[in-house]
């Protein structure tokens, strides 16, 4: 956007020549504003974008990303905010994004903007703008930043259905952890919404450890991110922009002095020419004293507003810098005037702000020690007076007293602000105040009469901080020193909530011990409280985790009885689901559904943002385990939609999304289970666990769709998984069932016993026999691929199978495999197939039916041809290729034909697009279609297109005409 013109003489009159301050001509950057703009253009088109644009101080980023809003200033909605440099103390968290609501609640109303956010409520957006009234203090631990997060997704997803929008974050060189955070979710789970975000930020100042850094590289790597890197101006660009300055083409010789003394960094360029249209004569040595040069040409009461305006990078309003400077409305407002006639200041809804940083940090530099301590101080005493003129709330009134050196209202503001901090869930900025405030206690005598807390608060405060901002390495050297002050007799429960926070950090750390300190907590509160309940919770769930059933069932029986005793629901509830687990791991089937049953309507009556998807996802696990997997996958739908409902989704939400996969991959619905993985990214920020557990499925889809190299890709990170002492026994034993099933699949035979014996003898195996039989199966197949090849691990597997039960048909189903793969007989390959047949699992109901051919082949043709025509329609249907692969060799090697094994679906559709099609006929867009199916609505998009090339029609109306015409659905 060019600037007015302005034209000052030496005394303020008037030049005869017009001379602008800033260019109205916007040199140098087209291929930059063109990059901008042909991202937007794809957002129109429904694509998001994202724009990393870098550059140096100086160097032309605001002026490109004004010049590109004014561009499509018509075609969107722009929200623009700006992180913030607090000099000298902790972060400022959420900074652009709290800026970003001001703008809206602005324009559209506090009504409205909490009509775009999911839920209809904006009591969590209240934890950053007091305009949405007062923020919930909730008890549930379902409460988190991730749910603030989800509010701001759906916010923005909303906006953008109803015109594009462009989101704008600039100076992300000085951006906290949350915002960094937060533009990090938003550019990974934008995915379907017309949005382009824009990010600026300082290439210069990103130093090798600069937390940026990361970040950048993280954004980069995703396809749908673009990285501009600003260089400077060349000699031509230079004389473009001296031409929009001057008004009129400059002398060669005054382009050469620009270009020499500035180096094409279009700030300089502009603090070079002064009133007269001249390079300035007498030019300062630094750059500096070069930016400051329009500033000492100011009114010196202007320059004194300047130089307290400097305290704030941030912008100040117009009340507190009157408070500050001591002006009355009018005298502030006349010393501002020639400040922002001059392009120095630039005024917003309600204050000022410098046009550029440069300008304000060159202003500061200016301050004397004593000037600049006492300008705090008066900020700060003003702040207090009224705190209504703070912007950036009790952060601002830190930085304030951190500044001005006073020790005890420093601690207190930091306590203050460390509190605010946790209502806004920017837990590393939290932890980044309360260690000020541990550094300052030892200063201030008072210290906990100041702030109401004594230090072993403040200690466990930050340990509490440390995990929830994911620091568990800072949160172990907090909490080992608060540990090491309690007193457990004197305060047993404290010493107890201490172990507990360290046994969380422990695990979060990838250290062992977190049952040992589980269990210590435990036995200092012998008696019958709601804090033992509690403990003996945690115990519990951490030791049924673990495997180890025997131990943990009847901790959490205790929990549970205490919890009831006591009157603690929540508690007893978290406690229940844990004992559910326990019971169907044991194999008491039907006590099991009752107590998962029982926690899912207490978890709705308490409505819990916890405990009710907590719930939904262990029901939907315990179904798939009994073979139930379309009432699995319901239940994992439901949780889904209730994770979406507490703002979850990147918590419980994604394991969620996981339990949908399972029993879609169970089915048969290779591609379904594909596409809800999809929804999770590239693993990208999940738990260790849970990223395990995406790649298996990931790796079973590629295996059994014999797509090698995705394959060998995705076993090798299971490899590496397993060599991880961390790494739950369940999910060990997951993993080398399909490494083994992935090396005999490549007639890998030695590595497949290998693995067997490493899985077998290399961990504890889990008290539960669910993991273990389908080890046993195809430890038990690779065996019998080489007779003679391992003795000692075949006599391990048949001692293992003797004594472990059998507690659901799933299980069942693999014992008749194992015992098959024993016997090679093709009357049990046949009980093998008709067992997966009746589960509903139709790619392991053709491989016995293929194991089973195999043995009557020689003995049996008629049978053995019959087995391998059901077995290779079965994998032509799902797409089994390596499946279908060895029975058209067998079959070719027996000379027995295949007649009818390849069948097709309706008009050349796949079932999914089946699925779509039927939508489309019912009259859904694709964002219902996608809600709908879960997926997203790029993938639904994609499916709405194959479905009309297939049919050959040119429309969605077309489409559902032709569904209706040839009754695909009655």
């Amino acid at each position: 956007m060019a600037h007015a013109p302005v034209w000052l003489g030496p005394l303020g009159t008037r030049h005869a020549r017009e001379v602008a301050i800033v260019s109205p001509i916007f040199a140098g950057r087209t291929s930059e504003l063109a990059a901008l703009t042909e991202a937007f253009a794809q957002v129109r088109e429904g694509t998001p974008r994202a724009v990393l644009v870098g550059g140096e101080a100086g160097g032309g980023k605001t002026r490109l990303i004004t010049e590109f809003v004014d561009k499509i200033g018509g075609e969107a909605q722009v929200l623009t905010g700006g992180c913030v440099e607090m000099m000298g103390t902790a972060d400022l968290p959420y900074a652009p994004f709290t800026a970003i609501l001001r703008h809206l609640v602005r324009r559209l109303g506090v009504d409205d903007v909490v009509a775009l956010v999911p839920g209809g409520s904006g009591r969590d957006l209240a934890r950053l703008l007091p305009e949405f009234g007062a923020a919930p203090d909730d008890r549930d631990t379902g409460t988190t930043q991730g749910r603030l997060f989800e509010q701001f997704l759906g916010l923005f997803e909303n906006l953008a259905g109803k015109e594009p929008l462009a989101l704008v974050v600039e100076d992300a060189h000085w951006a906290d952890r949350s915002t960094r955070d937060l533009m990090a979710f938003l550019a990974r789970n934008l995915r379907d919404a017309a949005v382009l975000v824009v990010v600026t930020y300082r290439s210069d100042d990103l130093h090798r450890t600069h937390p940026l850094r990361p970040l950048l590289a993280e954004l980069d790597r995703l396809p749908w991110v673009t990285r501009l890197d600003l260089g400077r101006l060349t000699r031509s660009e230079v004389a473009d922009q001296l031409t929009g300055i001057l008004g009129q083409p400059p002398e060669s010789s005054l382009v050469e002095q620009a270009y020499a003394r500035a180096d094409g960094i279009p700030l300089f360029v502009e603090a070079m020419v002064d009133a007269e249209g001249r390079v300035v004569e007498d030019l300062p040595e630094s750059l500096r004293d070069l930016l400051l040069g329009s500033v000492h040409r100011l009114p010196d009461e202007t320059q004194r507003v300047l130089l307290a305006a400097s305290t704030s990078s941030s912008g100040v309003s117009h009340g507190l810098l009157g408070a500050v400077t001591g002006l009355d409305d009018a005298g502030l407002a006349a010393a501002v005037r020639p400040a922002v006639t001059a392009n120095v200041l630039v005024a917003d809804a309600d204050g000022y702000s410098y046009r550029h940083a440069l300008i304000g940090e060159a202003v500061h530099e200016e301050f004397l020690p004593g000037e600049h301590t006492q300008t705090h101080r008066r900020f700060a005493e003003a702040l207090e007076a009224n705190p209504a003129l703070a912007r950036r709330g009790a952060a601002e009134l830190a930085l304030h007293w951190h500044c001005a050196r006073d020790t005890p209202r420093a601690l207190s503001a930091a306590w203050a602000a460390a509190g605010e901090f946790r209502r806004a869930f920017a837990y590393a900025e939290r932890l980044a105040m309360l260690e000020r405030v541990l550094e300052l206690w030892d200063q201030v005598p008072d210290a906990a009469e100041r702030i109401g807390a004594e230090l072993i608060d403040v200690l466990e405060a930050a340990a509490g901080a440390a995990i929830a901002g994911g620091e568990p390495a800072r949160g172990l050297g907090v909490v080992g020193i608060a540990l090491a002050q309690v007193d457990a007799e004197q305060d047993p429960e404290r010493a107890a909530r201490l172990l507990a926070l360290r046994a969380a950090l422990r695990k979060r750390d990838g250290q062992p011990g977190s049952v040992d300190d589980y269990r210590a907590a435990e036995r200092l509160l012998p008696e019958p409280t709601a804090a033992r309940a509690r403990m003996l919770a945690y115990l519990g769930a951490e030791l049924i985790l673990q495997g180890r059933n025997i131990e943990g069932r009847p901790i959490v029986e205790e929990a549970i009885d205490l919890a009831r005793r006591v009157g603690d629901e929540y508690r007893e509830t978290d406690a229940l689901l844990s004992l559910a687990i326990a019971l169907n791991h044991q194999g008491e089937i039907d006590a099991a559904l009752a107590s998962f049953e029982e926690g899912r309507r207490r978890a709705e009556r308490l409505g819990s943002g916890r405990l009710l998807p907590r719930a939904l996802l262990n029901l939907s696990d315990f179904l798939l385990g009994l073979g139930q997997a379309e009432r699995a996958a319901e239940v994992a739908r439901e949780g889904i939609t209730q994770a979406r409902r507490f703002g979850r989704t990147r918590a419980e939400g994604v394991y969620a999304v996981v339990n949908l996969a399972e029993p879609q991959l169970q089915l048969g619905r290779w591609d379904e289970a594909a596409e809800t993985l999809e929804q999770l990214d590239d693993g990208a920020d999940l738990p260790a666990g849970l990223a395990n557990m995406v790649t298996r499925l990931r790796a079973e889809i590629a295996v059994r769709k014999g797509a090698d190299e995705i394959a060998d890709r995705l076993l090798a990170v299971l490899r590496d998984d397993i060599a991880r002492e961390e790494i739950l026994p369940q999910d060990a034993l997951s993993c080398a069932e399909l490494i083994i099933r992935g090396r005999l699949a490549r007639d890998d035979v030695a590595g497949a016993l290998a693995d067997t014996e490493a899985a077998l003898w290399g961990r504890r195996i889990p008290d539960g026999p669910r993991y273990v039989w389908p080890l046993l199966a195809v430890g038990m197949r690779a065996c019998a691929a080489d007779p003679d090849g391992a003795p000692r691990l075949r006599e391990r597997l048949v001692e293992l199978a003797a004594g472990l039960p059998v507690q659901t048909p799933v299980q069942r189903a693999y014992r008749r495999l194992y015992a098959a793969e024993a016997d090679r007989d093709a009357a049990s390959f046949d009980a093998v197939a008709a067992a997966w047949r009746e589960l509903g699992d139709p790619y392991l109901e053709a491989d016995a039916l293929f194991r089973a051919a195999e043995a009557l082949v020689r003995t049996d043709r008629d049978a053995a041809a019959e087995r391998l025509g059901r077995a290779a329609a079965l994998a032509h249907r799902l797409g089994a290729a390596p499946l279908h692969g060895q029975i058209e060799d067998l079959a070719r090697r027996a000379r027995i034909p295949l007649a009818g094994a390849r069948t097709e679906s309706p008009l050349g559709l796949t079932p999914r697009e089946l699925d779509v099609l039927r939508l489309v006929a019912a009259g859904r867009s694709n964002r219902q279609i996608a809600d709908e199916l879960f997926i997203s609505a790029k993938t639904a998009s994609v499916h709405v297109s194959n479905i009309l090339s297939k049919l050959g029609v040119t429309g969605r109306g077309e489409a559902a005409a032709t569904a209706h015409r040839l009754h695909l659905f009655d």
